[in-house]
C-alpha cells in the first residue's frame, strides 16, 4: 500500500513513504511491531488501536476527538487505515486490528475502562519531536556524549574592525565547535578553486571580498572548516535507470563512506513521484538500505523531487549546512512544477546546495541538451556543481568529488547591509584572490531571501 503524505489541494508533491514491507522502511513502522495500550484494548472492547506516528510518538492528543468516537462506536472493525494530516504536513498513522465485538456492540456506558474523550471541537497543536534526539529505528552508532554545561564552552572570538560585528567560535568539551552568528549575520559556504581546478584552503579574511546587491559588504570572519552536513541524496528511479542501478548504488555508498561521520543523509527515490525510503540517519548501514531500495519504473518527475526533499532538510535537518545530491539520466518530464518553481523553493528554504550528475550519455540528443541545461542550472544557482560522466566507470571518482567538495570548505560570515526586516531576494557575490592577487574561483549560492536566513541555527563544526 502506497501512502500518500501531502496534502492533495496543494500544487507540488511532497516525500512519500512505502508501508508495504514488514521491515522498517522509512521511519514507518508495520503494523506488527508495538503492543496495544491496555486502556484502549479495555476501552474498544477488544479493537485495537496502534497510535503511532512517523517517529514513534503518541498521535492520540492530537486525534479529532469525533474520529475516536466513530472508532469506539464501531460494532465491528474488519481493517482501518487513516491518514491524519495534521496542519505541519506530519504524517499520523492509525492501525485498527480486525476484532469483533460482543453482541451488544459496546462496552456499557458505566465501564470503569470506559475513558473520557474531549468533546471540544478544537484539537491541540501538533507538537513536533525534538530533533536533537536520535529516532531511528535501529540503533545509530553515533557516540552518546555527555551533556555539556556552559561552564566547559572554551569560547574563542573572531575580532572584526567593524565594531561590534564579530561571530564566536566555541568549543565544547566534546570537541564540537559552534559558530554563533550575529544579528543579521550572512553564513556563505565557499568552495574555493585555483587556475587548475585544485582547491585552495590557506586563505583568510583579507583573500575575500564580498557584494551583496552590488554593494561591498564588511567580512566578520572566514574559516577553513568541515563542517557536518545534513544532506539527501535522490537517486532517479524511472524504467530507463534500470541497468544503472547497481553503479549508481555503490557510488552513493562510496560518497557515504568517505564523507564527515556526523553527516545525516536521508533517501529519496523518485520517479513519477517521491519516495522516502530512509529518513535522516547517520547510521550508515540503513542507509544503504534505502539507497539500495530498487524498483526501476515510470517517469521522472526531477523538479518535485527537488522541492520535496529541500522541504525535508527545512523541517527535519540538523545541521545549518545543506547538501541535495541529484543522479538521473534523463529530462524531467512528470513534474507538477517547473524548473524555476523548484529553484525557487530551494532559495526560499535557505537554500541546500545542489550537487547533480547526469548520466547523459545514452540519451538522445535532445533529452540530453534539457537535462544538462537543467541540472546546471539547479547546481549553478545554488553553490553546486554539475557532473556529466562518460560512463557508470567515472561514477565511483565523481563520488569522491563530491565528497571532497563539500568538506573543504570555507565559512565566510558578513555583516548585510540592510536589516532581515526588509525582507526578499538578495543577490550575493564572492571574490577571492591568493597570492601575487591572484583571482580564484570561488563557487557559492547566488543569493538568499533574508526572512530564509533569519530562522537558521548556529553552525556546528568539528575540529
Amino acid at each position: 500500500m502506497w501512502t500518500n503524505c501531502p496534502d492533495p489541494s496543494r500544487p507540488d508533491r511532497g516525500l512519500e513513504h512505502r508501508t508495504e514491507s514488514l521491515d522498517v522502511q522509512g521511519g514507518w513502522l508495520d503494523s506488527e511491531n508495538f503492543d496495544c495500550g491496555p486502556v484502549f484494548d479495555a476501552a474498544l472492547a477488544g479493537t485495537c488501536i496502534q497510535y503511532k506516528d512517523v517517529y514513534g510518538e503518541d498521535v492520540l492528543a492530537n486525534m479529532p476527538s469525533a474520529l475516536l468516537q466513530k472508532l469506539i462506536s464501531m460494532r465491528s472493525v474488519s481493517l482501518a487505515v487513516v491518514i491524519l494530516l495534521f496542519g505541519s504536513g506530519s504524517h499520523m498513522l492509525i492501525h485498527a486490528q480486525s476484532a469483533v465485538l460482543g453482541q451488544t456492540g459496546t462496552a456499557p456506558a458505566n465501564s470503569p475502562m470506559q475513558p473520557t474523550l474531549n468533546t471540544s471541537p478544537l484539537t491541540r497543536p501538533e507538537t513536533q519531536p525534538p530533533l536533537d534526539v536520535d529516532r531511528d529505528p535501529i540503533p545509530s552508532p553515533d557516540p552518546i556524549r555527555p551533556p555539556v554545561s556552559a561552564a566547559n564552552v572554551n569560547p574563542v572570538t573572531v575580532p572584526s574592525s567593524a565594531g561590534n560585528a564579530s561571530a564566536e567560535l566555541k568549543k565544547q568539551q566534546d570537541g564540537v565547535y559552534i559558530l554563533h552568528a550575529n544579528v543579521d549575520e550572512v553564513i556563505l559556504n565557499c568552495a574555493v578553486l585555483d587556475a587548475k581546478g585544485q582547491p585552495v584552503n590557506d586563505l583568510n579574511r583579507d583573500n575575500f571580498r564580498v557584494w551583496e546587491d552590488g554593494v561591498a559588504a564588511q567580512i566578520n570572519s572566514v574559516q577553513h572548516l568541515d563542517l557536518p552536513v545534513s544532506m539527501g541524496i535522490l537517486i532517479d528511479n524511472s524504467g530507463s535507470m534500470r541497468e544503472k542501478r547497481a553503479a549508481v548504488n555503490a557510488a552513493a555508498y562510496r560518497l557515504l563512506n568517505i564523507s564527515n561521520p556526523q553527516d545525516e543523509v536521508f533517501v529519496v527515490n523518485f520517479s513519477d513521484r517521491a519516495y522516502l525510503d530512509q529518513r535522516l540517519t547517520t547510521d550508515r548501514v540503513v542507509l544503504d538500505r534505502g539507497i539500495s531500495r530498487s524498483d526501476s519504473a515510470g517517469t521522472t518527475a526531477m523538479y518535485d523531487a527537488v522541492a520535496a526533499s529541500a522541504n525535508e532538510l527545512a523541517k527535519h535537518g540538523k545541521n545549518r549546512k545543506q547538501v541535495l545530491l541529484i543522479i538521473t539520466d534523463g529530462a524531467d518530464n512528470a513534474s507538477r512544477l517547473r524548473l524555476k518553481d523548484a529553484i525557487s523553493r530551494v532559495q526560499g528554504l535557505g537554500g541546500p546546495v545542489v550537487y547533480t550528475i547526469g548520466l547523459l550519455f545514452d540519451a538522445e540528443r535532445n533529452e540530453s541538451d534539457r537535462a544538462r541545461n537543467d541540472l546546471e542550472t539547479l547546481s549553478l544557482e545554488t553553490g553546486g556543481i554539475a557532473f556529466f560522466p562518460r560512463s557508470l566507470q567515472d561514477l565511483n571518482d565523481i563520488a569522491e568529488d563530491v565528497a571532497r567538495d563539500i568538506r573543504e570548505q570555507y565559512v565566510v560570515a558578513y555583516h548585510s547591509n540592510r536589516p532581515f526586516s526588509m525582507q526578499g531576494y538578495r543577490a550575493v557575490r564572492v571574490e577571492a584572490y591568493g597570492a601575487r592577487r591572484a583571482q580564484l574561483t570561488v563557487r557559492t549560492k547566488r543569493g538568499y531571501y533574508a526572512q530564509s536566513e533569519q530562522s537558521k541555527e548556529p553552525l556546528n563544526a568539528t575540529r
